[in-house]
Formats: C-alpha cells, structure tokens, sequence
C-alpha cells in the first residue's frame, strides 16, 4: 500500500502554549514524531500540516513536506479529519493519490518508528475486512462513575484485585490509519468498521498538560540510558 502519513500540528493550544513545538529533551516535540515517521520508512510520504510558520520552519528544517492548512480548519474546534481530507486534495492536485492515510500527532513522541512499521504491516493484512485501525493500550483500572454526586462501580461485578481484572483497552491517539475512500465516504478516522492494534503504556503517553511532559522526558531519558 502507498500511505500518506500526515502530522497534525496547528499553533494554536491553551494547555501549553506553542505545545506543538514545546522543547522536550532539547527537542522540539514535533520533531519526535517527524524522526519516527521518516525512521518508519513507510512505502509513500511523510508531510505536517499546520497552520502556524514556526511549526512549519521546524518541519521544513528536517525536509518534511509542509502542508499550510487555513485558518476555518486549524482553530479549537477543527477535527483532524478536516485536515487529514484538506491534505488529500492538496496532494491530489499534485496526482498524488495515496491508498491510505496516516495520522501521526505530535502529542505522542513516545510512539517508536518499529511500532509504526508493524501498525502499518498489520493494517496491510486486514485491510479487505476493515476500513480503519487504531492504537489501543491496556487498563486495568477500576473505574467511578458519578450520578447525581453518587459513585458507584462502573463495573460492580468486577474483581477488587487488579491482578484479576479483564483489562480495558483505551483509545491513545498515537496511531490511526484509514482507507482513504473510507475516509473521504465515513467522514472519520474510524471508518465504519474498525480494528484496534495494542501498544505499549509508555508508548501511548500523550502530551496535554505541562505535568505529561515531564513524564515524557522521564520515559526518554530512561529509553536512552
């Protein structure tokens, strides 16, 4: 398969401004991602598409295609599928057609190029019986819910012990792949029937809030030890 592997990163963020570039171990946090995508060596084209000139320059520093994306879909409430599609069509003017596209975000600088690899083989695999994939990785919490400042057991018949609970699987946003027709039909990273791949905890760390990156630096420095 040929596969567009788009990071998403828009300037704008409340929780850490400029988060897409925040420097992590030295770095900017885009460039972990931008390294792992092209470490991937995956059989098509790794581009970013932002809205923001710094995030640009830094892409275009490690040679990465820059797709500028306007302001109606870069602020709060734009959805990464809006700019996932507006990527597609830039490329397709350039008779660029990839069979499926990659969403690489820049909050997961965790995510290994050996696991972006296996994600994409497994994707190639199964692509006849499903439209999408996602990352997933293991829980075994045990989870509240509140009704009305009552909490109580979402799963009240569940084991006390954590050894012995069925784990959840938690959506991490590190890694979705979609059939490109499926996405431009579903309108969704998801596609209308999806599988999930399991990765690593450490993998999965995603960058929100300023206490996430001093995790993050922490699992780097361990990783490189």
């Amino acid at each position: 398969m040929n596969i567009l592997a788009v990071i998403t990163a828009r300037g704008g963020s409340k929780g850490i401004p400029k988060k897409n570039i925040v420097p992590l171990c030295g770095k900017p946090l885009l460039v972990y991602t931008i390294e792992s995508a092209l470490a991937a060596k995956l059989n098509g084209r790794v581009v970013v598409s932002t809205d923001d000139d710094e995030i640009a320059a830094v892409a275009k520093k490690y040679r990465v295609q820059v797709i500028k994306r306007p302001p109606e879909i870069s602020g709060d409430t734009a959805s990464s599928e809006s700019a996932l599609l507006h990527a597609l069509d830039v490329l397709e003017k350039e008779k660029y057609f990839p069979d499926a596209i990659l969403l690489l975000q820049p909050t997961s600088p965790l995510r290994k190029a050996e696991t972006i690899r296996k994600f994409v083989a497994k994707f190639e695999d199964i692509k006849d019986e499903y439209e999408a994939m996602l990352s997933l990785h293991k829980d075994k919490t045990d989870f509240w819910v509140n009704k009305g400042g009552v909490f109580s057991r979402l799963f009240p018949n569940a084991p006390r012990r954590r050894q012995a609970r069925e784990p959840l699987y938690a959506e991490n946003s590190a890694l979705y792949i979609t059939n490109v027709e499926a996405l431009r039909k579903t309108n969704s990273v998801l596609g209308s029937v999806t599988a999930g791949f399991v990765i690593d905890a450490d993998e999965a760390v995603d960058i929100n809030e300023p206490r996430d990156i001093l995790l993050a630096e922490l699992l780097l420095k361990k990783r490189n030890v």
